[in-house]
């Protein structure tokens, strides 16, 4: 196990390369194997969660290897079946991707059930409905989820709540099924976008992704590609965040900035200078910040990724604040290590009430998931004193080499075996 040590109070400059979109990497490299070529995936972030993938689909029979140390090689003509044993898919939450995939093309897949961060209960019932509307009979223990179809029919199908998996999950089964099938209430996030730009590389018929209306023509077969996954827009807005917490000035290099319009749009409101430059932004400090309320809402909204780092952004200035969370019911956990650090949140249900007192102070915490880790490297950045987070195998599910693109932007944090 390890930890990082932060040495708060260093304002970060400098520039930040921005690795590929870890949610869409999850579900493009699962995407492979409804393809019996080889596939190239290029731009793929270097995190735990796409190496615990890369395990999954080498235990289904894929071969994969890595070209380098960004692009991956993704040949699935052996793959036979999936029913996977092994308790792999616990590990990540897009693992139930691969409940479309052998949908898709084998009509059948037996797997333990996912895992992923405790952020809150989030049932598969919209992927079930989705895959039944379909013609999927669905088998579903305490442990396990089986699902399976003499053959699959284009359906219309409408999601009661713009889910992402579901919206992913339905189109990868839906490539391979009998007529169209359309989902209304389709979620809009860039990741849907970008898996379906792939299938389509492939030779799927996906018209509408990015919109609440998605139309799927089902086709024959697949064929290999070579595609290139999008810019974190999470691990972006993170750095963002960053550099207004610590009144930095950074660049922040490679992405696609329509994406961060609703993180922009709030620091802007706040007070920071932000100036674009094709696929890059400067973000700066000019003036005292000031609080703002945030509700975070499936995109094009502000994103529930990114309300945690904010909450700390928020807790170092002067004034009130608030923070509602309306995508997970359970998102606010990280609050308690929060307050170790002297910040006055007051947490009622799924409102989070915050008090600038103007300065946190280092201590222990407690990495409780992914975004709620990299909201105490934030902490940690702007604290007096020193912090020590513990549970950071949660923040490299998700986050390449954070520590060392924090240190190129000056800031004082190491990693050490605890």
């Amino acid at each position: 196990m390890s930890k990082f040590i932060i040495e708060g109070g260093t304002k970060l400059k400098g520039k930040v390369n921005i690795s590929g979109f870890k949610n869409a990497a999850l579900a493009i490299i699962p995407s492979t194997v409804l393809c019996k070529e080889k596939c190239i995936i290029e731009n793929i972030p270097m995190i735990e969660d796409v190496k615990v993938y890369k395990e999954i689909l080498t235990s289904i029979g894929a071969k994969v290897e890595m070209i380098d140390e960004t692009s991956m090689e993704i040949d699935a003509s052996e793959v036979k079946e999936i029913n996977i044993i092994k308790a792999l898919p616990k590990n990540i939450r897009a693992s139930y991707y691969m409940w479309g995939v052998g949908l898709g093309r084998f009509k059948r897949v037996s797997m333990p059930l996912p895992g992923g961060c405790d952020i809150g209960e989030r049932k598969f019932d919209y992927h079930i409905k989705g895959f039944e509307a379909l013609g999927a009979t669905v088998e579903l223990t305490d442990k396990s989820i089986t699902f399976f179809a003499d053959k699959l029919i284009g359906n219309r199908i409408y999601l009661d709540f713009a889910s992402v998996g579901a919206t992913i999950n339905i189109m990868l089964a839906a490539v391979y099924a009998v007529g169209r099938t359309t989902i209304e209430n389709a979620a809009k996030e860039p990741h849907i976008v970008d898996t379906a730009n792939f299938l389509n590389a492939m030779g799927a018929d996906i018209k509408g992704a990015g919109t609440d209306v998605i139309r799927i023509n089902g086709v024959a077969e697949l064929k290999g590609c070579t595609y290139g996954v999008i810019p974190d827009q999470i691990e972006a807005g993170t750095y963002m965040v960053a550099a207004a917490a610590t009144k930095g000035d950074i660049i922040i290099d490679g992405i696609i900035p329509k994406h961060l319009e609703p993180i922009t749009a709030k620091l802007v409101e706040m007070g920071m200078g932000i100036e674009e430059y094709g696929d890059s932004l400067r973000v700066f400090y000019e003036k005292e910040l000031v609080p703002v309320n945030i509700k975070t809402l499936p995109y094009p909204g502000f994103p529930t990724d990114l309300q945690q780092p904010m909450a700390v952004l928020l807790s170092s200035l002067h004034g009130e604040s608030m923070i509602e969370e309306s995508v997970f019911e359970s998102r606010f956990k990280y609050v308690d290590e929060l307050r170790k650090m002297g910040a006055d949140i007051e947490v009622s249900d799924r409102i989070a009430k915050i008090k600038g007192t103007g300065v946190l102070t280092g201590t222990d915490v407690n990495a409780t998931d992914l975004r709620a880790g990299a909201a105490l490297i934030v902490a940690g950045l702007v604290a007096e004193g020193v912090t020590e987070i513990n549970g950071i195998y949660h923040i490299d599910r998700g986050y390449e080499n954070i520590e060392n693109k924090f240190m190129n932007l000056g800031a004082r944090i190491k990693r050490i075996k605890s």
